[in-house]
């Protein structure tokens, strides 16, 4: 139930990743780079209308001050040149027309006695009828009615007064400020009127019109101006987007390649910015992503590598626990029925006892070698006491003094031993191991041997290496049973290996000392015999 809810929740996970994924690629991107681009644009833009909008709001606005404090500037210059009789020096003259010329004004100044004092304007007459205008207060106020397209009427009609007060800025006792309509020329201008300190009586006068040009003369400039500098700034927004939006499009690949596990491509860029720092960091993230994932799949490697061999060893224990029992069953129920024999009185006579004595004893020795052998094959395949003693040493001494002690059941079967050898072939071994494949060949020689009854004993010098190969007469091995001679409880001739006590570990006890010490081994088939052959190096 653990394992179906494990294998649930993951594929549920799966489908989830799927789906987000599914959802990521169909959702529309925009480029950042064009995204900056038009976020600059707009600004621009933004900019540029705003300028527009408050120069059509507040520039005429901001004129009319600006002109109302030229006139308000100019009178005091006035007033004080009055208050120290120096009004008609040459020498304020002179600034006076200065400030007449600069500011586009219009200037009268008369006496007590209605005799110009100062005049500055090109048509005097007008200004002298404006001042009488102002002081005698025949100006009417401009009616409420009032449109600009019927100035062309109002011209014709020459009853109608020539100026009208459109707006008064500023009235007091001595000061007045207004803007005035010329009905004849449908001009406004801006007045400013009054006493000087010494009596005299003063006109300041400008036009409003320049007001309203300057204004539109501005907004055109900023049209003009702006649409350039927001080409301009859209063409340098392009450049520099790319520049900006350039290390960060080069993270977001490497993301990509992250998010697939591909921990290969590294940020190169140089901003010296905090996109470095970003750019080093996700260098950081991948190399300790990457060693963390190795660190993971090595783990997961080693673990199944236990796991198969958790499972490899019980399968080995098992088949070991199946085959021991199978092969001791029969010399166990030999031994039980002739104890049995003997317990029962069927043995009276001292031979039969005999033969029943050296049946139980041939029996139990059998059983004795079986599980010697059961108990090295088992400590050789699960690496107990596995440690190699590796040495020197001469192996055909080793094979002479073997021959000498272990040899003689082939001489009691009759079977003629030669030992192939011109002198000492020293080896790198561990001679317990070397000492016990040749043991397991030789011995698999004696109890196969037949024919010729003979048994060779070879040695072949290699590059680096000594090739031992036993060699006995008989019948050879089928084709179809060579794959499986080294598997442990098989048997070729299940009967002759019973009769001569054989477990069918002998030569899988060979098979696992040869690949501990990663040397080869084999078998060869002849017409006459079989030789079984191992090497050890020899430098």
């Amino acid at each position: 139930m653990e394992e179906h809810s494990e294998k649930a929740a993951s594929e549920k996970k799966n489908i989830f990743r799927k789906q987000k994924l599914q959802r990521g690629t169909g959702r529309k991107f925009r480029s950042l780079r064009m995204e900056f681009a038009v976020l600059f644009f707009a600004l621009m833009a933004g900019a540029v209308a705003a300028m527009f909008l408050a120069n059509n709001a507040f520039l005429e606005r901001y004129y009319n001050r600006e002109k109302q404090d030229t006139l308000e500037n100019t009178y005091e210059r006035l007033n004080a040149a009055a208050a120290s009789n120096s009004i008609e020096s040459i020498a304020f003259g002179n600034e006076l027309t200065q400030i007449a010329n600069r500011n586009n004004i219009s200037i009268l100044v008369i006496d007590e006695e209605s005799q110009t004092v100062r005049a500055m304007a090109a048509d005097v007459d007008t200004m002298m009828n404006r001042m009488w205008d102002n002081i005698l207060e025949t100006t009417n106020e401009l009616p409420e009615d009032f449109d600009e397209h019927k100035v062309a009427s109002w011209q014709e009609d020459r009853h109608a007064p020539n100026y009208y007060i459109v707006k008064r800025l500023q009235t007091g006792d001595s000061t007045r400020v207004q803007i005035v309509l010329d009905k004849g020329t449908g001009t406004q201008y801006m007045e400013r009127w009054g006493m000087l300190s010494n009596g005299s009586y003063y006109l300041l006068r400008t036009a409003m019109d320049s007001i309203r040009a300057n204004a539109m003369i501005a907004n055109r400039f900023i049209l003009l101006v702006g649409g350039s500098v927001i080409l301009l700034g859209l063409l340098v927004a392009m450049l520099l987007s790319g520049r900006i939006t350039r290390p960060i499009i080069q993270m977001t690949e490497l993301s990509k390649k992250m998010r697939k596990l591909d921990f290969s491509a590294k940020y190169e860029g140089n901003d010296r910015n905090e996109i470095q720092i970003l750019g080093e960091n996700m260098n950081d993230l991948s190399e300790t992503l990457e060693e963390t994932i190795s660190e993971l799949k090595n783990a997961n490697a080693r673990l199944r590598q236990d796991i198969e061999h958790r499972d490899k060893t019980e399968a080995m224990q098992r088949e070991f626990i199946s085959n021991v029992t199978h092969e001791l069953k029969t010399p166990i129920a030999l031994i039980q029925g002739y104890a049995e024999g003997l317990q029962d009185g069927m043995a009276d006579d001292p031979a039969d006892r005999d033969y029943y004595c050296g049946v139980i004893v041939d029996e139990a020795g059998k059983m004795n070698h079986m599980v010697s052998q059961f108990l090295s094959l088992t400590h050789l395949e699960f690496g107990q006491n596995n440690e190699l003693n590796y040495e020197n040493f001469d192996i055909t001494e080793l094979v002479r003094n073997y021959i000498r002690t272990g040899g003689l059941l082939a001489k009691e079967r009759g079977i003629q031993v030669k030992i192939e050898s011109s002198g000492p072939i020293y080896v790198w071994a561990d001679q317990f191991y070397a000492e016990e494949v040749f043991q397991n060949y030789f011995t698999n020689a004696v109890n196969h041997c037949d024919g010729e009854k003979r048994i060779d004993i070879r040695f072949e010098q290699k590059e680096n290496k000594v090739r031992i190969g036993v060699f006995n007469t008989g019948a050879p091995i089928p084709e179809e049973s060579l794959p499986r001679i080294w598997e442990k409880f098989y048997k070729v001739d299940k009967a002759r290996t019973r009769a001569y006590g054989g477990s069918g570990v002998g030569l899988s006890i060979v098979k696992a000392i040869m690949e501990l010490i990663h040397q080869d081994y084999g078998v060869h088939n002849y017409d006459n015999g079989v030789e079984f052959w191992f090497e050890l190096e020899n430098k």
